[in-house]
């Protein structure tokens, strides 16, 4: 008797769990991707600096950085581009809970660059990590999940997503730091 209740109780445990967790998936899958990504545990900037830590060539520059909400394949994760000054580019995927690399992937440059050079980033006074902070301070303390990088003339200039409390927002930063109307 009392192995048959201590199953059904396993049963009832293991089921309601289940649920739970389903439940979870699916307020996920209907939240935006902003909402998810300001709950998550590890910041973009963290990232980021994961991200530009890896490979084996030295003075890697984040350059792109997208937020991706879990599916049945991937956790939640950065998509993190660096470009090297030899003019490599990979992807690093980096697990929004744990901050840990959990993928690498080589991408084709010229696919990517089409008037950006990478002596662009290197020489950028501004780098993608400082203009994070910027636009969060800009955004009124916002938690920033998404950035990219533009050509402004001969410089770069970075367009930053923002999570607030209930919407979203882009702020744009300039080579200098400030921030761009």
């Amino acid at each position: 008797m009392m192995k048959r209740f201590a199953t059904a109780a396993g049963l009832l445990a293991l089921s309601t769990s289940l649920a739970l967790a389903q439940t979870a998936t699916q307020t996920d899958s209907n939240q935006k991707e902003w909402q998810v990504a300001k709950v998550a545990k590890v910041g973009l900037a963290q990232a980021l600096t994961t991200a530009e830590s890896q490979g084996d060539e030295k003075g890697g520059r984040a350059i792109d950085a997208d937020f991706e909400k879990a599916d049945s394949k991937n956790p939640a994760h950065y998509a993190v581009k660096v470009v090297y000054p030899s003019g490599k580019l990979v992807e690093y995927g980096i697990n929004a809970d744990t901050g840990a690399l959990y993928k690498t992937e080589n991408q084709p440059i010229e696919r990517y660059f089409t008037r950006l050079k990478p002596a662009d980033f290197q020489n950028a006074k501004t780098s993608l990590k400082d203009a994070l902070a910027i636009a969060e301070q800009k955004a009124g303390g916002g938690k920033a999940y998404e950035a990219e990088v533009e050509k402004d003339g001969s410089t770069v200039q970075y367009e930053i997503k923002v999570a607030g409390a209930d919407k979203d927002q882009k702020v744009k930063v300039g080579p200098d730091g400030k921030v761009v109307d």
